[in-house]
């Protein structure tokens, strides 16, 4: 079986298309997640903003129409390049790192950590934009038109808080990304071995067998990331000053008003979407990955 020696800087460029397949792939079932995470708790009598996920697909689309489910995607598009370029950069620099030589087969536990680490790499330019993302998500749901697009979020929330105020939630962007990071590239890569058929390698799958291996890799990361991910959107979108104590008092409130069920809200919504988005956006990694093995074998 031949193998492919670990490049980080095809990494980074192939790691960017992917990312944009992802977004274009898996925005719309993005907004419902994070309107579903953040919507109020009804009061006595009342019913809740929305039934579930297709209740808020439904009311979306009524309101807002198609446009609506790709609300705030400027933001994770003008930020899901970088991002996804030093995600794949990390994780390639990850496995290159605890490489003797370029044959060296990583077990698994070695690729867990090369994904951990691509998780601290994308934290800096993940936690603005998740921030940016979820506050232009939620305001047309609310009624309200506090901001008129990515850049103007920014302006505001500088105005109001400096830099801290557009990386507010970076702790727990940490806490979502590092494992759950881990779990997706070990993942996916456990998968390209199981379905490598004997004598090729795993650079030679098929279309379908690299769509699965992602969109199920996708599946294992969200299933690690969806407590946090919760946490993170209630502590992004709040008030400023509603939660002093950071994510301690955001998982207090949410186990005394509505129990540890209440960590996995948007859950429908974020399975459904995993699974495309990621198999989108591994099958454009790995497309890419072919042109720049074409076009530039000795980078």
């Amino acid at each position: 079986m031949s193998c492919q020696a670990i490049s980080p800087g095809k990494n980074f460029f192939a790691g960017g298309f992917g990312g944009v397949c992802l977004v274009f792939a898996g925005h719309p079932l993005d907004t419902i997640k994070v309107r579903i995470q953040t919507m109020p708790v009804p009061g006595p009598g009342e019913s809740p903003l929305y039934r579930g996920t297709f209740d808020c697909f439904k009311q979306t689309l009524a309101k807002e129409g198609f446009k609506g489910l790709y609300k705030g995607m400027a933001a994770p598009i003008i930020g899901v390049t970088p991002m996804f370029a030093v995600c794949f950069f990390g994780f390639g620099l990850g496995k290159k790192l605890q490489q003797k030589t370029p044959d060296d087969v990583l077990t698994y536990p070695q690729l867990f950590a090369a994904g951990m680490l691509s998780g601290v790499f994308t934290t800096a330019i993940m936690a603005p934009g998740e921030r940016i993302k979820c506050l232009l998500q939620i305001q047309a749901a609310k009624g309200e038109v506090k901001y008129a697009g990515p850049m103007d979020c920014v302006k505001q929330l500088y105005k109001e808080s400096g830099i801290r105020g557009i990386y507010r939630g970076t702790a727990l962007t940490l806490m979502r990304d590092v494992p759950a990071s881990g779990m997706y590239f070990m993942t996916y890569e456990w998968l390209k071995r199981i379905l490598t058929p004997e004598g090729k390698s795993p650079n030679e799958l098929s279309v379908p067998s690299v769509l699965f291996a992602g969109g199920m890799a996708g599946i294992f990361n969200w299933a690690v990331a969806i407590p946090p991910d919760v946490l993170k959107s209630r502590f992004q979108t709040a008030p400023e000053g509603k939660y002093p104590n950071g994510f301690r008092d955001v998982l207090r409130e949410l186990l005394r008003e509505e129990g540890v069920a209440s960590l996995y809200k948007g859950f429908t919504a974020v399975m459904l979407r995993a699974f495309p988005a990621n198999a989108a956006c591994f099958l454009g990694f790995e497309m890419a990955m072919k042109f720049l093995n074409w076009a530039a074998p000795g980078l």
